[in-house]
């Protein structure tokens, strides 16, 4: 998947006028954001479980290594081949040296948001491998040649009219807009590559350690055909999923559904534990597991190691008023909102995704949902202080920012300049008391009024209430 991070800003402001992108992201608003809230409000024990989710997440991060090494050897032990792949693009020689291996012409994918990172399929089909996705957004997705805009919800941006459009050019079938003909049409397409697949490609929602398995979490069917059906399968997932038992899996699915989808519990939970049995009626006769670094090591024992609980459910995107204001492709790159204001410049470097940590509001709407208690907002506000540092900043900006800084260490100096400003903003006002263009403002006032000061300082005011006694105000 190309990074446009860079450009966040101005794709932004293209969304905002994207008529049928606002009003999908208002039936996300709608849907995840109230099933979230009916599904906490029927725990009597919510904070516990966030506590103790959290405490799982950080026990397995202070531990990695020896969590890995313990996955690795149960894994072995039960026939499964577990790789280890430093970048991104040793995921992809990795699966690609494999399908040759196999001999594998075709494969089915399960949604994989690490795939994403590594531009998987982009990867195997130069290799002349046919790759299908089998997760029906992700399938939408690939038949209109897209980036996924939501982790949970890869098609949330995309509306039914322009769906059935989709299916009737790409299918050449008649054009459909019930939904159950839709999914059935989609059902019928994908059958055939299930049946005739060589090679199944999943993620992992989680790995564990105790048992060698990986656990994917999934509300259609094909995620289990992926792992079952082909004689190949192959998990491709970051090495800060592991957990260290069954019994932490059952804690984090207390929370990943409800803050996923809104739902109690997912319609399935596949556990792979290697390879079929002699005589079994299905599952992979050859069971890889790829276990992706990709930057995530950098972050461990620093600032911004609390990112890598992130469960992947979604519930900062959903619930964050940048998010829903301007969708997921804007952000540029695989993960999207606030988890992506962190992740992003963390994998792909801050340089190259200056904007997104400035990409909030700050209201922490993402702190207070996240179901393992990651501080968004703290760990966004880490990665402006780097980015002043490096001076990554625009010079003016840092400017502005060290003068600031510098008369806010002299006290008498500060209320001069912010007397004066309060004044002069009172008078730019005019007699409605608006300002409509600043010079140095211009990105706030261009889509908005601002209301003027009304001429006085905290300090002015606090003077004259001392003045007239303790008990009036000015």
């Amino acid at each position: 998947m190309q990074i446009t991070s860079m450009h966040f800003k101005a794709t932004a402001g293209t969304k905002l006028t994207n008529a049928n992108l606002q009003a999908a992201l208002k039936r996300l608003q709608g849907n995840f954001v109230r099933g979230r809230a009916e599904r906490v409000a029927e725990m009597g024990n919510y904070e516990e479980l966030r506590s103790a989710a959290a405490a799982i997440r950080d026990r397995a991060l202070a531990q990695l290594d020896l969590y890995l090494e313990e996955f690795e050897r149960n894994a072995t032990a039960r026939g499964a081949v577990v790789h280890w792949a430093e970048t991104r693009e040793d995921v992809n020689r990795i699966v690609c040296d494999l399908a040759r291996r196999h001999d594998v012409r075709r494969a089915v994918k399960s949604k994989s948001m690490v795939s994403e990172e590594c531009a998987l399929n982009d990867a195997l089909e130069a290799a002349g491998v046919e790759v299908v996705e089998t997760d029906l957004g992700e399938y939408i997705l690939q038949l209109a040649k897209e980036p996924p805009s939501h982790i949970v919800a890869p098609v949330v941006h995309k509306t039914r009219d322009e769906v059935s459009d989709l299916f009737q050019q790409r299918h050449g079938t008649a054009r459909k807009t019930d939904i159950a003909a839709l999914t059935l049409e989609a059902r019928q397409q994908l059958r055939r590559h299930f049946f005739t697949a060589d090679m199944g490609i999943s993620g992992a929602n989680f790995i564990v350690a105790e048992t060698g398995s990986t656990l994917i979490v999934t509300n259609e069917g094909n995620g289990r055909m992926t792992t079952t059906l082909p004689r190949v399968h192959v998990a491709v997932t970051g090495i800060e999923k592991v957990v260290p038992t069954l019994e932490d899996v059952a804690t984090l699915m207390r929370l990943l559904p409800p803050h996923g989808t809104g739902q109690t519990i997912s319609n399935y939970i596949s556990v792979t534990t290697g390879v079929k049995d002699e005589g079994a009626a299905d599952g992979p006769e050859h069971f890889h597991v790829i276990l992706l670094d990709g930057g995530r090591s950098k972050l461990l024992g620093g600032d911004l190691q609390p990112m890598l609980r992130c469960i992947r459910c979604g519930a900062c995107m959903n619930h964050c008023p940048v998010y829903q204001s301007v969708g997921g492709h804007a952000y540029g790159w695989v993960y999207p909102g606030p988890m992506g204001s962190v992740l992003t410049p963390s994998y792909v470097g801050l340089e190259n995704a200056l904007d997104l940590p400035n990409a909030a509001t700050f209201c922490n709407q993402c702190g207070v949902v996240c179901p393992v208690k990651i501080p968004l907002p703290d760990l966004m506000r880490k990665l402006r202080e780097r980015q002043f540092e490096r001076r990554l900043k625009p010079w003016g900006e840092r400017l502005s920012l060290a003068l600031w800084g510098w008369s806010a260490r002299h006290a008498a100096i500060y209320a001069i300049i912010a007397r004066l400003g309060a004044r002069l903003l009172a008078w730019a006002g005019g007699a409605d008391k608006s300002l409509r263009r600043l010079p140095f403002g211009a990105g706030w006032t261009a889509q908005r009024d601002l209301p003027a000061p009304e001429g006085r300082t905290f300090r002015d005011l606090y003077a004259g209430r001392a003045r007239r006694g303790a008990g009036e105000y000015p």
